[in-house]
C-alpha cells in the first residue's frame, strides 16, 4: 500500500481527506498547531496546550463513525452560555491531552474512540503562535489575527524554536509523496515550511511534492495570484523546484459564483496559467475540481483523491529514482 503524508490545516485538509480515505492508501496527515480562534483559543489559553481545532476537524474529515456521533462531536454550545462557542471535540481532545499528557497520545486515543482512517499528527507537541510582519513593518501575533489583518504580510515565523514530532519525521521519511493541501497559505501551508528543520528534513528524504491548489484567491494574501504563484511561494520557503506537481481546477466557476465570492468575499477564481507553471519545470494534473454546494465553492474530494491515487499508481511518479 502506497504511503502519503499530506501538510495542512483546516478546511482545505479536511476537505481533500474525505476523498482520500476512501482509497487503498496509508495516510498520515500533518496538522498545524497555530490556530487560535474562539473555541481553541480559549482551550490554549486556560490550559496552556497546543491548538485543538484543527486537528479535530481533520480528525473527523478521516471518520467512518455513525453520523449521529460526528453531529454530536461537532455540536458548538451557544452563546449565551459559559461554554459559549466550544465544540465538543475540541473539549474532548483538551481532555485527552489532560489525561494523556500530551496531544500525540491524545489524538491516538481519539482516533480509537471515533473509527480514523489513517494517522493525525501534530507538526509540534509545543504550544506556539505564529507572528507575521507586515510591510509596514508591524507585528501581528496568532493565527487569527494575521487572517483578519488587512496589510500585507511580508514574513511569517513563531513566537519560539519547537521541535519538530518524531512520528512526523518518521512519515515523511517513509512516504511515497508528500502532498501540500489547498488552504490559506500563510495560515495552513506556510506554517509548516517556515521552520528550517521541517525543509531539511522534506530536502534530505527525496519524495516527490504535490501541491493542490487553491480555487479561489484569499484577500489580502494572495490577491491576483495565478496558480504559478501559489507554487513560487512554497517553493521560495522551501528550496528552487521543490514542487513537482501541481493539481489545478481548469473549469471556468459560474459566473453568479464567481460574481458573489468577488463582490462579497473580495475572492476570485484562481487562473491556471500553464506557461510559466512549466518554465517552473513543474507537472501538471488539470480537471475540473470543484463542486457548488449550497453556493459555496469546494473541492471536489473523490475527483482530487483519485487524480492522486491515478498519479502513485502510474509507477513513474517517484523522481528521485
Amino acid at each position: 500500500m502506497k504511503k502519503i503524508v499530506i501538510f495542512g490545516g483546516g478546511k482545505g485538509l479536511s476537505q481533500i481527506l474525505k476523498g482520500l480515505k476512501l482509497f487503498p492508501l496509508d495516510i498520515t496527515a500533518v496538522v498545524s498547531v497555530s490556530d487560535n480562534g474562539t473555541s481553541t483559543g480559549k482551550l490554549r489559553e486556560e490550559m496552556n496546550i497546543p491548538a485543538v481545532g484543527d486537528i479535530s476537524k481533520v480528525l473527523l474529515s478521516m471518520s467512518s463513525t455513525d453520523n449521529d456521533i460526528l453531529n454530536l462531536l461537532n455540536y458548538r454550545f451557544n452563546k449565551s452560555t459559559s461554554m459559549a462557542q466550544h465544540s465538543i471535540k475540541n473539549l474532548i481532545l483538551a481532555a485527552l491531552i489532560d489525561i494523556k499528557g500530551n496531544l500525540s497520545d491524545a489524538v491516538l486515543t481519539f482516533s480509537k474512540l471515533f473509527n480514523i482512517k489513517g494517522k493525525v499528527l501534530p507538526i509540534t507537541e509545543d504550544n506556539v503562535d505564529l507572528i507575521g510582519k507586515t510591510e509596514n513593518n508591524e507585528f501581528i501575533v496568532g493565527e487569527k489575527e494575521i487572517t483578519e489583518n488587512s496589510s500585507k504580510i511580508v514574513k511569517l515565523f513563531y513566537d519560539k524554536k519547537f521541535k519538530i514530532n518524531k512520528e512526523v519525521v518518521k512519515a515523511v521519511n517513509e512516504a511515497d509523496l508528500i502532498i501540500f493541501s489547498p488552504g490559506s497559505l500563510l495560515t495552513s501551508v506556510l506554517p509548516h515550511i517556515i521552520c528550517k528543520e521541517m525543509v531539511k528534513i522534506l530536502k534530505q528524504a527525496k519524495k516527490p511534492i504535490i501541491y493542490i491548489s487553491n480555487l479561489v484567491t484569499q484577500p489580502g494574501e494572495t490577491d491576483n495570484f495565478n496558480v504559478s504563484d501559489h507554487v513560487k511561494m512554497i517553493n521560495k520557503y522551501l528550496w528552487k523546484n521543490a514542487v513537482n506537481v501541481v493539481i489545478a481546477n481548469n473549469t471556468p466557476i459560474e459566473k453568479n459564483i464567481a460574481l458573489k465570492y468577488k463582490t462579497v468575499e473580495q475572492k476570485d477564481p484562481v487562473f491556471l496559467d500553464k506557461k510559466n507553471l512549466e518554465k517552473l519545470n513543474v507537472k501538471i494534473i488539470e480537471d475540473k475540481l470543484f463542486l457548488i454546494e449550497e453556493n459555496v465553492i469546494r473541492h471536489d474530494s473523490l475527483k482530487t483523491a483519485y487524480l492522486i491515487f491515478s498519479y502513485l499508481m502510474d509507477g513513474n511518479y517517484d523522481i528521485y529514482n
